[in-house]
């Protein structure tokens, strides 16, 4: 405080307390102003922080000091605001489809069946030809080629027939050349296995009364253990490779994953399966939604498959009966396929004979042919029959099912 003021003060009777008191809020009214003139250490600068409006007599500098507020000051913009880094954008991998397995042609599968035979040395055509070459035959040998064919499942009546229309070309012809003893035993097996039965396999869309186009219809039957799912996937495959639109129908509803083992099939080469959400589900049912599904997508050939069955079980082959009447009044049955494994001989029969007489059979699918002995059952499995070998299995490959050919498997079984 000023000296003179001080005096004065003091001369007009003020109490020194009083003058005292006011120098002190004088001097605190006063220190704000003179330590901002001293510099201190500069604090973080944080910008882009929005603030909610001020007025400008608020605002405050850093230091506390007021300052008059800029045009806008403490209005925030879009711009100051702080967001989250942002992630560089990854483009979702574009989905890929499996490519669809390409099944083999029809055309030189059978090659492959008379090469199989040929390399397996199969026994029937071996043993044939190994008594026929002998110089002279006897009755013995005579004896000893019925006994073959009877064990290779050729059937009594066929045997017979073979034998003698052998003798009498021997007898009548001297045969003594192995080339001509070949020839006519040739002949002869081609004879009995009548290149001359229809084995076309129907698969060609049929027109109803009303107009309507209507998918072939192929029901596949037999019992435990014959292959008859795999074939049926390898048959879907042989109808892929001939152009047909093909749908799958998992009427195998008792059997744990059948369904599955059939879809996957299917899949690899972009049929569709028809197939029950549950297991035990009613079979017939399951036929009749795929035959309907094949209507409405306007396929070639639908494929049914059916629960392996045995034949001496009445329940089964009953049930089987129903089904073929369900799928009738959908869709006229094409083929009645029934699956018979080669190497079962006689039994294969018994098997043909009652599914014959339940589910009218219309040809015959033999599998695990190549290289076996019992290459007879398709004479004898005809015979019974009456209706045609169409197609047989060749292997474990996928594409080892072939249409039948007469001729290619006869000439398999004699090199």
């Amino acid at each position: 405080m000023n000296p003179d003021v001080l005096t004065v003060l003091l001369a007009a009777g003020v109490p020194l307390a009083l003058v005292a008191a006011g120098a002190t809020v004088f001097v605190s009214r006063r220190r704000p102003r003179d330590e901002a003139d001293v510099p201190g250490p500069a604090g973080p600068t944080i910008t882009h922080v929005p603030t909610q409006p001020a007025a400008a007599d608020d605002a405050v500098d850093a230091t506390g000091a007021g300052l008059e507020a800029p045009p806008g000051a403490g209005v925030g913009t879009l711009d100051d605001v702080p967001t989250q880094p942002t992630a560089p954008s990854v483009e979702a991998p574009e989905l890929v489809e499996p490519a669809l397995d390409v099944p083999a042609p029809a055309q030189g599968r059978l090659a492959r069946l008379r090469e199989r035979l040929a390399r397996s040395g199969s026994p029937l055509g071996t043993r044939l030809l190994a008594v026929l070459s002998r110089d002279h035959l006897t009755e013995d040998d005579w004896d000893e080629l019925e006994e073959t064919l009877l064990l290779a499942d050729v059937g009594a009546g066929p045997t017979g027939e073979l034998i003698e229309a052998l003798r009498t070309r021997v007898r009548v012809e001297g045969l003594k050349d192995p080339a001509q003893v070949k020839a006519v035993l040739r002949e002869q097996l081609v004879a009995l296995v009548d290149p001359s039965l229809d084995r076309t396999l129907r698969t060609a869309p049929t027109t109803a009364a009303d107009g309507t186009r209507t998918p072939a219809v192929l029901l596949v039957v037999g019992v435990n253990g014959t292959g008859k799912t795999t074939t049926i996937g390898k048959l879907t495959r042989l109808l892929v490779a001939e152009d047909r639109s093909v749908v799958l129908g998992a009427a195998d509803t008792f059997r744990a994953a059948a369904a599955d083992q059939l879809e996957t099939w299917g899949s690899r080469v972009g049929v569709p399966t028809v197939r029950s959400d549950r297991e035990g589900a009613d079979p017939a049912s399951v036929a009749f939604e795929a035959v309907r599904t094949g209507k409405a997508a306007d396929v070639d050939v639908v494929v049914v498959d059916t629960a392996g069955r045995l034949q001496n079980k009445a329940g089964l082959m009953d049930e089987l009966g129903k089904i073929t009447r369900v799928i009738g009044k959908e869709a006229p049955l094409s083929e009645v396929l029934l699956v018979l494994d080669a190497t079962t001989g006689q039994n294969g029969l018994n098997q043909a004979r009652v599914f014959g007489e339940v589910a009218g059979v219309t040809g015959i699918v033999l599998t695990k042919l190549d290289g076996t002995a019992k290459g007879g059952i398709v004479v004898a499995v005809q015979r019974e029959l009456g209706v045609p070998v169409k197609l047989v299995g060749l292997g474990e490959g996928p594409d080892d099912l072939a249409p039948f050919d007469a001729e290619s498997f006869v000439d398999g079984l004699l090199q």
